[in-house]
């Protein structure tokens, strides 16, 4: 099983790489033909080895060979992987102990007395890294150029994941011209998954907050309040495209409160702190460059919020790398010094300001960093104000 995307280009991180597929993925399953499920993983472990091979110009290639339980090799061969050659698998009765049959497989060119390593996915369940590590590996997280394989984005993966956010984005902006005073949050959510299908998208998660319950990040409330006038609106929001995710967020007024907001109801901080959120997103966005650190962008943004005094209101990080999984590493926090930034990484920009009991602001926008000049927005383009977001 692979992701449904093309290989990216091979590195040199041997001996080898196994991969597995976790639950957030799409997958190319156990199914003849062009059908695509989510599968719940077994027990029995259906496991790609990418290996570095130089050939004689001193190229390096990937190696790949799959562990396989027998009675499946032959439908294994069904699924139309996108490889040029035939498809290379070690098979496993079910008698067999699948970690000691890839163990003894001749791929590790006779290498029986030390311990291969191999690097495993972050979604690799449990007992198949500790079946793999009591049968002679060594194993390991992904590091190094390995990892940056996942994390430096080519030009087909940014064009998904812009269509994917940019999708997103617009689904936000055409829900908020819908709702009305009294409508609840969860029928708000309802109606947003509704019209992300209707795009052509897949929605995994969102976060519908009214009023005061935005003060909670990711919420926790019941989802039945009712929006009032007066009251702030906080999406947050993901969807799968061919398998890649979007992940953003707004913060609004609905289209039934009036611009410029009348007297009597006293939003002079929530718009204050709404135009915050807006300039620390940008100071982060300045900050996003190649050779800088992680923790430089979440701080340049984090700068601007704890200057105007709200530092202790902004809780959680400014952001991830996106992808495949909504979060991937490496992550924008201000202890990430050991993280930098290289060109086609793709990070959302996500501050975010919470005053207990009263309200939350937060955006999140998805951007590509570039070899020149601020990172790109691939996610629709920038809020302009509560009533454009």
């Amino acid at each position: 099983m692979m992701k449904r995307s093309t290989l990216p280009h091979p590195v040199a991180a041997g001996p080898g790489t196994p991969r597995y597929p976790g639950t957030t993925r799409m997958l190319y399953c156990f199914a003849v033909g062009t059908l695509f499920l989510y599968l719940v993983p077994e027990e029995r472990p259906f496991l790609m080895v990418i290996q570095p091979s130089t050939l004689p110009n001193g190229t390096i290639i990937a190696t790949t060979t799959f562990l396989v339980p027998s009675f499946e090799e032959p439908r294994a061969r069904l699924l139309h992987m996108p490889f040029r050659a035939a498809l290379s698998t070690i098979p496993y009765a079910e008698h067999w102990n699948p970690y000691a049959t890839l163990r003894a497989a001749p791929i590790w060119h006779g290498n029986t007395t030390s311990s291969p390593h191999l690097m495993v996915d972050d979604e690799m369940r449990d007992f198949i890294a500790r079946g793999l590590g009591a049968h002679g590996f060594t194993v390991s997280g992904l590091r190094g150029e390995v990892e940056a394989v996942r994390q430096t984005k080519t030009a087909r993966e940014v064009g998904i994941l812009c269509a994917v956010n940019t999708g997103t984005v617009e689904a936000i902006r055409a829900v908020r011209k819908c709702l009305y005073r009294g409508v609840r949050e969860h029928e708000v959510a309802a109606v947003l998954d509704r019209t992300m299908r209707v795009a052509g998208l897949a929605p995994f998660f969102d976060i519908v907050e009214f009023g005061e319950s935005a003060a909670l990040p990711h919420g926790g409330h019941d989802g039945m309040r009712a929006l009032e006038p007066g009251d702030f609106v906080l999406v947050d929001v993901g969807a799968h495209l061919y398998g890649y995710s979007s992940d953003v967020s707004r913060t609004f007024y609905p289209p039934f409160f009036p611009h410029p907001a009348p007297p009597r109801y006293n939003v002079t901080e929530k718009l204050a702190v709404w135009q915050l959120v807006l300039d620390a997103q940008a100071a982060s966005v300045g900050a996003m460059v190649p050779n800088g650190t992680a923790a430089a962008v979440d701080i340049a943004a984090r700068e601007v919020i704890e200057a105007a005094g709200y530092g202790k209101y902004f809780t959680h990080r400014l952001g991830h790398s996106i992808g495949i999984k909504a979060h991937e590493s490496p992550y924008l926090n201000k202890g990430n010094f050991g993280a930098v930034l290289r060109l086609g990484m793709v990070f959302t920009s996500e501050p975010g300001v919470y005053v207990p009991d009263e309200f939350g602001v937060r955006y999140e926008d998805v951007l590509v960093v570039k070899e020149d000049g601020d990172a790109e927005n691939i996610s629709g383009g920038f809020a302009n104000s509560p009533w454009e977001p």
